[in-house]
């Protein structure tokens, strides 16, 4: 009891009752610490001096994690959680495998720890056995990688960041958030030919589907602040294993119910990097016993966007998994309605992940919703599109992406639904960068922002793939009210050629007008209740539900 009670009070070198220095008060974009609404948290309200690497696909990204994972030995310091990872999963085409990355680290000396969600059976769907394949392999090798189950009895942990520390060389630290997994289907490239260790997927994804994702490399102060996050957690007293239906079994198996070992003491932030400033959003739900670091839950991540899209005035630029929840879309539609300007781009998956079972219909009926809801308050100024690859197969869109007016941008785990706005564990990182675009216009939302370097590169990188232009073709992009244009007319030249019965050569673009069609009354009686108690909870206080708000 006593070693649960110092890893609860003594978790950081921080103090939680010191106040945060260094910090104007009020800030156009950041939540202030006040807003964020959790007092018990470490994290610093955001950080400056970064430099902020977008790695968009999975290939990238495995790339940069081997890269950086490789160069650690004694000492050094990994750290990582996921949703589901999968110990098998080659990060380059020869590999190594996850496991075999993460093990080689410890191999060499280095201090490896990690977070997976324990997740349910496979047999429901999930990915449990696999997480645990996971977690062992990397602990007989000499790390510590535990499951964690400390959620909500209808959550997960939805969190995906890796961070690596340098003891004797703290330049070279890094920390990747984002929303990929190390995990099998995540392995994809520009060209979405999917990756060939797949996963189970409807077939209209074809053979090996392809993954459109993001995730942010950052390097500089923020690094510290995602490490707290992964420390944070680490420490949680309560017991890993909460359920009666998951301590069963493995009492059963005679599994010893894991409690997690010490972390080392943490290092001093890295130096300044770069020109960015960071603030890390999360997601925590109110849960019994509370988490010591937001003991109400902390719904950073849902504020945040409020906050943010209150300074939107051109264009909100989306891609996301799901648009799932009517509570979410009223926040863009309040902004839709607020300034007539203002345009919203969003850019989601053709077809749901699943289609089995009652979930896909229940989640296509929020889906819906959302979109009706948005609609409704934007009407032609809200363009909702799907993606397919050269040989018109559907992208599967995991990212989770915003960019407003070129100015603030942020890259996470969160998706655009009730359930990852208050009720599993997310993390986002909201980027601002202080280096400004010179290229017109130079302050698309007129409030004096001035477009920013990081968001606005984020968005031209997105939109050039999506339109097939190359690097220096973006011109037309850079305005917003071009921007709109010209993905309009691409995806409506697309259109017309399947249309057309595909004849002729292909447009270039890989935009299509995302439709869904409309719901039965009697299939909307029927799926609503399980939709809102189980594809889409609520997980905030009672009276924030009434109030809807975050």
């Amino acid at each position: 009891m006593g070693r649960i009670l110092s890893r609860a009070l003594g978790r950081s070198t921080r103090s939680l009752t010191s106040p945060r220095e260094g910090f104007d008060p009020a800030h156009p974009w950041f939540l202030t610490q006040r807003e964020r609404g959790n007092d018990a948290t470490a994290l610093q309200p955001w950080t400056a001096g970064s430099t902020a690497r977008a790695l968009v696909h999975g290939s990238t990204y495995f790339q940069a994690l081997l890269d950086a994972v490789e160069a650690v030995g004694p000492g050094d310091l990994v750290l990582f959680t996921d949703w589901r990872g999968d110990a098998d999963e080659r990060l380059a085409p020869d590999g190594p495998t996850v496991s075999q990355l993460f093990s080689a680290a410890a191999a060499r000396g280095a201090v490896v720890r990690g977070l997976v969600w324990r997740s349910h059976t496979i047999r429901l769907g999930y990915t449990a056995e696999r997480n645990r394949t996971l977690a062992e392999s990397v602990t007989r090798a000499g790390g510590e990688v535990v499951l964690d189950q400390r959620v909500l009895a209808l959550g997960s942990h939805h969190q995906k960041l890796v961070v690596v520390r340098h003891a004797r060389d703290p330049a070279r630290d890094v920390a990747f958030v984002g929303g990929i997994d190390l995990a099998h289907g995540r392995r994809d490239d520009i060209d979405h030919r999917g990756d060939p260790q797949t996963r189970s997927f409807p077939d209209v994804y074809g053979p090996t589907p392809a993954w459109h994702d993001v995730q942010v490399a950052l390097s500089g102060p923020a690094v510290r602040e995602v490490e707290e996050c992964f420390r944070e957690r680490w420490a949680d007293p309560a017991p890993l294993v909460r359920l009666p239906w998951h301590v069963v079994p493995e009492l059963l198996r005679r599994r010893p119910l894991h409690e997690p070992s010490e972390l080392p003491a943490p290092l001093p932030a890295p130096e300044a990097t770069g020109t960015c400033e960071v603030q890390l959003l999360r997601t925590y739900p109110r849960r019994h016993p509370p988490y010591p670091f937001a003991p109400h839950g902390e719904r950073s991540a849902a504020r945040s966007y409020a906050k943010a899209l209150q300074r939107a005035r051109r264009l909100v630029y989306v891609e996301d998994q799901y648009l799932w929840s009517a509570d979410v879309a009223r926040v863009f539609a309040e902004a839709l309605r607020r300034t007539p300007t203002l345009h919203l781009v969003v850019v989601v998956p053709r077809h749901p992940d699943s289609d089995g079972g009652i979930t896909p219909p229940s989640a296509l009926l929020g889906h819906a919703e959302a979109l009706q809801i948005v609609r409704a308050a934007g009407g032609d100024r809200v363009l909702v599109l799907d993606v397919e690859n050269h040989a018109a197969v559907p992208v599967y869109v995991h990212a989770k992406v915003c960019v407003v007016d070129d100015v603030w941008a942020v890259v996470g785990s969160d998706n655009f639904n009730r359930r990852s706005w208050t009720h599993d564990s997310e993390l986002g990182a909201a980027v601002l960068d202080t280096d400004r675009d010179p290229r017109a216009p130079t302050d698309p939302g007129g409030l004096g922002d001035g477009a920013r370097t990081f968001a606005r590169a984020l968005r031209l990188e997105l939109l050039r793939e999506h339109l097939d232009r190359e690097p220096d073709d973006d011109d037309d992009l850079l305005d917003p009210d071009d921007a709109v244009a010209a993905i309009v007319a691409s995806a409506e030249r697309l259109e017309a050629w399947h249309a057309g019965g595909r004849v002729g050569r292909r447009p270039p673009g890989r935009l299509r007008p995302h439709r869904v069609s409309s719901t039965p009354v009697w299939r909307r009686r029927l799926f609503v209740p399980f939709y809102r108690l189980f594809v889409d909870p609520d997980g905030r206080p009672f009276t924030l539900r009434l109030r809807r708000r975050f």
